[in-house]
């Protein structure tokens, strides 16, 4: 099996669980003389299953993604940049926002009177942008990288 299909799994047994915990939820408690629409104890039994099969998917997952190595280093070390670009990307898309007075406009409107406060950009906008915009190219860069490793290599016992 490959990397990705793993991945792929992975995400069908997260969605399980979540379906599951919701049916488990919904049928944990009925009314006296009336039988829920399912057995609530059937399905904790199905769900442990679940559960079961998602940590041994999971566990080989990251042994793959610890030792297949990449051009810097191995998925584990690109899925920490990735991660981290995100979050940098985030952080200047946020900065250049409130900078632009995007969010002060939406709340309060532009300014009527000139008697009213004027706010001034203590950052640079339109460089932000720029930084953001090549972020979010590196993101995109370091993505595709990730997604054709995780075709390249097979899952590790």
């Amino acid at each position: 099996m490959k990397l990705a299909e793993a991945l792929a799994e992975r995400g069908e047994l997260i969605k399980r669980t979540e379906h599951l915990n919701v049916r488990i939820l919904a049928n944990a408690r009925h009314q006296d003389g009336e039988s829920p629409a399912e057995d609530a104890s059937i399905l904790l039994l199905e769900y442990t299953t679940v559960l079961d099969r998602l940590e041994v998917l999971i566990r080989r997952i990251n042994r793959t993604n610890s030792a297949a190595t990449m051009r810097d280093g191995t998925i584990t070390d690109a899925l920490a940049s990735r991660d981290v670009l995100r979050m940098r990307h985030r952080a200047i898309s946020a900065a250049a926002d409130a900078a632009s007075g995007r969010e002060q406009e939406r709340r309060y409107g532009p300014r009527q009177l000139r008697s009213e406060l004027v706010y001034v950009a203590a950052l640079p906008v339109a460089e932000l942008r720029s930084t953001a915009d090549d972020i979010a190219r590196q993101i995109r860069l370091v993505d595709l990288e990730i997604q054709r490793m995780n075709w390249e290599f097979d899952l590790i016992e």
